[in-house]
């Protein structure tokens, strides 16, 4: 059954693990929705799938996919109310949102995989890991945790998007994202802007309404598989005392990256794929 719908698009840059001057452009339908996904690399490859981050699309890991090893097949996705995805009405439960994995994971056919997990994208591989461990060899908690503050706080976040929008809350999002002297020196830091406040008010705020109701504490903790967790050291989102926490309740290795805030993976991309190469080795099959 074919699930999976391709899109040539040549002469457009990329920055993954095709070559070849172009990409393509692909979907996958999740029950209710179509899934922008990207699918580069070796069919045989070892596969890596990564889940990003509330309020940006699968072009977070730009930076970090050309230092990884080659060889991999690389898998990202825009979650549900991001990028190119489908958004639905708010809200979003965290189950939902690790169905649409799950969707990715069987339309493409994939296992064994390694998961990793930015902030809630680092929720739903926790989730992911625990309802469907034949999928997933091992596991990257990526400034995330297995709780993430208290369901007022997203309340409250909730109720000022859906009358300000995204834009009215970017300042102290993007502070919370980068350290000050990225936003000060990067040119790139106001594209960073531009992703967040082009997200829909329903895919941000139905994503804050999944993380709002996620506590996955037991779930996390009888985790069997390899686990390594990393925070950048000025995370304002997932600090970094967080995030050891949950590497400590399941067992997992855990690393600070100097000089990142809460997305290390644009910050620090090579300090990232060092992390991430050396655990990709300590778990090859």
């Amino acid at each position: 059954m074919a699930l999976v719908q391709d899109y040539n698009f040549h002469r457009l840059p990329c920055h993954g693990r095709n070559r070849t001057g172009g990409h393509t452009v692909q979907t996958i339908p999740a029950s209710d929705i179509i899934l922008h996904i990207r699918d580069e690399g070796p069919r045989d490859g070892r596969v890596v799938m990564f889940g990003n981050s509330l309020g940006t699309d699968l072009r977070v890991w730009d930076a970090l996919l050309p230092l990884l090893p080659a060889g991999l097949r690389i898998v990202r996705y825009d979650k549900r109310g991001h990028g190119l995805s489908d958004a639905t009405p708010a809200p979003y439960s965290i189950d939902r949102l690790v169905s649409d994995a799950e969707a990715v994971c069987d339309g493409l056919s994939l296992r064994d995989i390694t998961f990793v997990g930015l902030s809630i994208g680092g929720l739903i591989g926790q989730g992911l890991a625990a309802t469907r461990p034949e999928l997933v060899r091992a596991l990257v908690l990526m400034d995330t945790a297995a709780q993430i503050g208290t369901a007022q706080m997203w309340q409250d976040r909730i109720d000022t998007i859906n009358r300000d929008g995204v834009a009215a809350l970017a300042d102290p999002i993007l502070k919370r994202w980068f350290t000050p002297r990225f936003r000060d020196t990067n040119p790139e830091f106001a594209l960073w802007r531009n992703m967040l406040t082009r997200t829909s008010v329903a895919g941000y705020t139905g994503c804050c309404a999944a993380i709002a109701g996620a506590d996955l504490t037991d779930s996390t903790r009888a985790l069997t598989l390899p686990v390594m967790a990393m925070a950048g050291d000025q995370d304002g989102s997932t600090p970094p005392d967080l995030v050891r926490a949950t590497a400590a309740l399941c067992g997992a290795d855990f690393h600070l990256i100097a000089d990142a805030g809460h997305i290390p993976c644009v910050e620090q991309p090579e300090a990232t794929a060092k992390l991430l190469t050396d655990f990709l080795k300590r778990t090859a099959p």
